[in-house]
């Protein structure tokens, strides 16, 4: 009686035990753990250029010691709820940290790039400022204390090359 007993567990398992372990045999999730990510944080890097972005996009530059400076916190506050602005104007935000991880567009730069920026712009380690660049790659405002998005906006919206794009 045992040993029917012990046939009849085995045969009920048989089914569920193909069936579990076809799916995980085909599932997508085990073709997904074998991705590696990379360790090295510099391979996530990229350097960023304005001639890149020439004729493409506006570039918003934000010019801090770190990401700890009182006017770079109260700046990213202001800009924080304006992101919808920002890409209707094809502006890329470009944060560049004299300490810490310069970002353009969220993507981490490399601090060669970083400090090409604050060179070309005569900006010291210490120092703060919002520059925004055209399309034409001109200097368009240069502000040293945080601005709200609007001025930001009202300063493009007033550009002949903005005005078109509108009327588009």
């Amino acid at each position: 009686m045992k040993t029917l007993d012990t046939q009849n567990k085995n045969s009920s398992f048989l089914p569920i035990f193909i069936t579990l372990f076809a799916f995980l045999l085909l599932s997508p999730v085990s073709t997904a753990l074998a991705v590696q990510v990379p360790t090295d944080h510099s391979a996530k890097m990229s350097s960023f250029s304005l001639s890149t972005q020439k004729w493409k996009n506006r570039v918003l530059l934000i010019f801090a010691p770190s990401s700890q400076s009182q006017a770079y916190q109260q700046q990213m506050r202001l800009f924080a709820q304006h992101k919808p602005g920002f890409s209707e104007r094809d502006l890329v935000v470009v944060r560049v940290l004299t300490e810490g991880t310069s970002y353009a567009d969220g993507q981490q730069i490399d601090e060669a790039s970083a400090t090409r920026l604050r060179d070309r712009f005569g900006i010291g380690k210490g120092d703060f400022r919002v520059i925004l660049v055209g399309k034409d790659g001109g200097t368009k405002r240069r502000d040293g204390n945080p601005i709200q998005a609007s001025a930001i906006f009202n300063e493009i919206d007033a550009m002949p090359m903005r005005r078109q794009e509108m009327r588009r």
